[in-house]
């Protein structure tokens, strides 16, 4: 067996264990993960084994700090995320090194999972393509139910921002979007 499996077989595991179920019964933490991989190889089929092992293990054991254990103010959501991205580097630090990585693979899924370089950093900026093409094909339009036309514009806008040029177009190429939604992924 790889290091590469044993880090994602590790990540599987963790993950297994989230009590929250998507609706065909497989718990949510996995299956995002598995879909995170999914979007990572056809959007970056050449990814570094740092960049594939962020991408499955973004969300790691993400329902151990529910949302609503901070302020449910805007305040509140940006501490909640960065400590879920504290807590899923140092996670995957820990599966790393188990699986047999070095500091330096180790120190770069850190600097993905903890977004330090978007726009700037070509790795952090890929797992933020992956991330935002899997909110958009498995995420979006449950997202969506309930919400105004203007706060989801918002949404996508701020979806669209996060992206590289390259994922913006392949997003206009395999998503049917929209206008008005579409033009901010032309912006």
């Amino acid at each position: 067996m790889t290091r590469l499996q044993k880090a994602f077989d590790a990540i599987d595991k963790a993950n297994a264990a989230d009590p929250h179920l998507s609706p065909d019964g497989q718990p949510e933490a996995l299956l995002y993960g598995q879909r995170m991989t999914a979007e990572q190889q056809a959007l970056y089929p050449d990814a570094s084994e740092p960049l594939r092992i962020a991408c499955r293990g973004q969300h790691v054991e993400r329902w151990q700090l529910p949302r609503d254990a901070y302020p449910m103010d805007r305040a509140g959501y940006l501490a909640w995320r960065t400590e879920q991205g504290r807590r899923h580097a140092a996670r995957i630090a820990g599966i790393m090194r188990e699986a047999g990585y070095g500091d330096e693979d180790v120190a770069a899924a850190e600097k993905m999972l903890t977004k330090q370089g978007i726009k700037r950093d070509g790795a952090v900026q890929a797992l933020e393509d992956v991330a935002c093409f899997t909110f958009i094909r498995w995420y979006m339009g449950p997202f969506a139910e309930g919400r105004d036309a203007e706060e989801l514009q918002r949404i996508v806008e701020k979806t669209a921002r996060k992206m590289s040029a390259m994922a913006r177009a392949r997003a206009l190429e395999e998503f049917t979007i929209p206008e008005p939604f579409a033009a901010a992924f032309r912006a």
